[in-house]
């Protein structure tokens, strides 16, 4: 008898051991690891800082709720200062160390792009990066889900935009990096496609950028309209410089500076600037989506705004891909399940993945900020 109570005593130690070896990485019984490396700090920290807000917002939701089949979401978010090699850095320790389910939510073009050879050598899922590069779209990339749609669509609205309205003399600022670079090229194919010649382009510094040598070329090429290409802190201070040199041009951005943030800081020089957005308002209540978003953001304290909406919906469809790949959580299964999503409707914002597709949303519309420094649709 005791012989055999030893038996069952080992083979139960040694199928729990079986248990906790084939469990995947970032995953118990209670918890769902997901690690973050993003410039909480920086250049990009204000817009960082609402895209977490709306993100956590969801996730406090979720938790209090239970969580996903009973485990709750625990985030692991590391800073890199919006500085690539600090992002490759980050995310190794994330993956290596740390051991997380997945990321979520980076932020920066050549940043992503560092990383994604991690990602293929290690199965590491990378849903919501913030950046609508092509290059994350064609051809897709097994382990990285966009949301939010590409970059070349918005910057092809503000053309037509801009056309529609009988402007032709359009030109282009843009960083010198694989983000500025691919506004151009999404630039030069609209225009292309109206059989219009750029009225200039202008390329400046990601670090330290001369923005009095930029404003002096804007207003020596003087264009109609302008679209610029930047991150949000060099966006603000180079509009600044483009004002303060007497350009009266119509200018545009992209919606990786929709922020609250962004808007305060460039105050009076914000009037009449057109940003482009990838998310249905976040103030409006008649969707789904933004009756939720209210709710969630009041019940957290978080800010009221596009950056946080994203951080919201990008929230959503983690979750929606952690519960459709079921109790039994894995990699591989949760890989399946995102590519499972076909015209996903999040109230009012709609996702599609495939195997071959993992582009998410194409939703882009135009806003301009207004006398009283609020978003106008």
């Amino acid at each position: 008898m005791i012989l055999l109570r030893r038996r069952v005593l080992a083979a139960l130690l040694f199928g729990g051991t079986l248990m906790a070896a084939s469990a995947e990485e970032g995953v118990t019984d209670n918890t769902i690891l997901i690690g973050q490396t993003v410039g909480l700090t920086g250049t990009v920290a204000a817009p960082v800082k609402e895209m977490n807000e709306g993100a956590n917002a969801y996730f406090n939701q979720v938790n209090k709720q239970g969580g996903v089949y009973g485990r709750k979401i625990e985030m692991r978010m590391l800073d890199d200062k919006f500085d690539p090699a600090l992002t490759l850095a980050n995310a190794e320790t994330l993956i290596k160390k740390d051991r997380v389910f997945a990321l979520f939510q980076g932020r920066g073009t050549p940043h992503t792009k560092g990383i994604l050879p991690l990602l293929e050598a290690n199965n590491i899922p990378l849903v919501a990066p913030s950046t609508g590069a092509t290059i994350f779209h064609q051809p897709a990339h097994k382990m990285l889900f966009n949301i939010r749609a590409k970059y070349q669509d918005e910057v092809v609205r503000a053309v037509e935009h801009f056309t529609t309205i009988g402007i032709q003399a359009i030109g282009i600022l843009h960083v010198d990096d694989a983000f500025g670079q691919d506004g151009l090229e999404g630039f030069k194919k609209a225009m292309e496609a109206r059989k219009l010649q750029p009225a200039t382009i202008i390329k400046f510094g990601r670090v330290n950028p001369d923005n009095a040598a930029a404003a002096a070329e804007v207003v020596k090429a003087n264009p109609s309209a302008l679209i610029i290409v930047s991150s949000a802190k060099n966006t603000v201070d180079v509009i600044k410089a483009i004002r303060a040199a007497g350009s009266h041009t119509q200018i545009m951005t992209l919606s990786n500076n929709s922020s609250n943030a962004f808007v305060k800081e460039l105050g009076k020089a914000g009037t009449g600037v057109i940003v482009s957005q990838i998310t249905p308002a976040p103030h409006l209540v008649t969707t789904t989506l933004g009756q939720e978003f209210n709710s969630a953001a009041k019940a957290s304290g978080a800010t009221i705004s596009y950056a946080a909406m994203e951080g919201y919906v990008n929230a959503k469809v983690l979750v929606e891909g952690l519960r459709r790949a079921g109790p039994k959580l894995t990699r591989e299964g949760f890989v399946r399940a995102l590519e499972s999503m076909q015209r996903v409707d999040f109230g009012g914002l709609m996702v599609t993945y495939g195997a071959g597709d993992h582009t998410g949303s194409e939703f882009v519309e135009l806003t301009m900020i207004g006398k009283d420094g609020r978003f106008v649709r």
